[in-house]
């Protein structure tokens, strides 16, 4: 249970509280400087209100006045057990886009719905998400219980609907917990108003999930970002994905294939000859290679595989219908290239995961398609819960992103 940071991200559909939660979990681990809660004091007072945790994370002026959370934002914590980054992602429809981007990152999720609206539209399509992403650590937050008198058949009732609803999109949960975030009931406390729950803490059971594994101990995944040119040297720079690369390793550039060994690894006014999953490096080779971004970097015998076909969920989300056969860009990693889209097996409806329609022609916003990509050329790709970032993709059109997708 110890060691690396969690990183887990809070949804859910807009007002149920997610912002709540968030400045009471830091309010309650002592994780706030005492300037912050004067702050957000001082806040709340302009506004006419009691204090309110959820200022802390509305930092921009205008997302005060407007009431949304607007970009997900990282938020760090710590129990005795562990330290924590709550990604924070965006409850409003339009802010879909965002929220896959946080949720990508996330090792576990809070799912949070209010006890007496219950699930709503939003609930369900950001669980779908959730699911789509494959995300296997699922706490489900039932909050404002303070406001039906801490009563458990209002509990029972909206878990009972939601349980129905994550069963059939496959999503198992870890802990449904009542909860009361603006009071602190069941959040870093055991709440002395709903005797009848005898759970976890929100917080206890954050201690009982897993952090992933390490991505060091995977076959070697750098994607190159770019190539500097300084005096003589050309050197490759980007972000180990999974894996770790050492002076004099053999390596090979996909997709074209070629094997050269690591002459030197450069870090900014470090001098190291190994690095590992997550850092950020620089690496020269022994041989002068044209390699240039979008290439990605492994070992050879461990090698990604190269395909220019593969099946994915995608999430559509431009305003603009999308027809199948249409040309359109695909970004994996660093990688950018043309493909299509051969089937629409399945279009379906994100709030409700209805089927529209089996072998569609097209999906419009908010919908969601099984399909089938082709890519113009071979590139590496993995399956998601293989190796996140060579398993997730956006399609961009005119220089807008218009789908998030996941590699199945």
């Amino acid at each position: 249970m110890e060691g690396q940071a969690l990183k887990f991200v809070i949804v859910g559909h807009v007002d149920h509280g997610k912002s709540t939660l968030i400045g009471r979990l830091l309010h309650d681990t002592n994780s706030l400087p005492p300037d912050k809660i004067k702050e957000i004091k001082k806040a709340s007072k302009e506004l006419g209100k009691k204090t309110e945790f959820a200022y802390l994370l509305d930092h921009l002026k205008e997302e005060r006045q407007q009431g949304v959370t607007i970009d997900t934002t990282q938020v760090f914590f710590k129990t005795e057990k562990r330290e924590y980054v709550i990604i924070d992602a965006p409850g409003h429809v339009e802010f879909v886009k965002n929220m896959i981007t946080g949720a990508s990152q996330a090792e576990a999720a809070l799912l949070i719905a209010d006890v007496k609206e219950g699930v709503r539209e939003q609930t369900k399509r950001h669980a779908y998400i959730l699911s789509m992403l494959g995300l296997s650590q699922v706490i489900i937050i039932i909050n404002k219980m303070d406001l039906v008198n801490y009563e458990q058949k209002h509990f029972d009732e909206v878990k009972k609907d939601i349980d129905r609803f994550l069963t059939s999109i496959n999503i198992k949960v870890n802990y449904y917990i009542p909860i009361s975030a603006a009071k602190g009931d069941n959040v870093a406390k055991k709440s002395k108003n709903m005797k009848w729950y005898k759970g976890k803490t929100t917080l206890e059971s954050l201690d009982y999930l897993k952090s992933r594994l390490s991505a060091e101990n995977k076959p070697l995944v750098f994607p190159v970002q770019d190539v500097y040119k300084i005096d003589e040297k050309r050197i490759v720079v980007g972000r180990i994905e999974a894996g770790s690369i050492a002076k004099g390793d053999k390596i090979k550039i996909l997709p074209d294939g070629n094997i050269t060994k690591v002459k030197s690894i450069e870090k900014f006014k470090e001098n190291i000859d190994k690095a590992k999953a997550d850092e950020s490096i620089g690496v020269t080779t022994e041989d002068s290679l044209f390699i240039n971004r979008g290439n990605v970097i492994c070992k050879p015998h461990q090698e990604i595989q190269l395909s220019d076909e593969f099946r994915a969920n995608i999430f559509w989300i431009s305003k603009k219908s999308f027809n199948k056969d249409r040309r359109i860009t695909l970004k994996c990693a660093t990688q950018q290239i043309s493909c299509k889209v051969d089937k629409i097996y399945k279009r379906f409806d994100s709030s409700t995961l209805k089927v529209i329609e089996k072998n569609a022609e097209k999906l419009d916003n908010l919908e969601v398609g099984e399909v089938l990509i082709k890519t113009k050329k071979p590139i590496a790709v993995t399956r998601f819960n293989d190796i996140q970032e060579l398993g997730r993709f956006v399609f961009i059109e005119d220089d807008n992103t218009c789908a998030g997708g996941i590699i199945t």
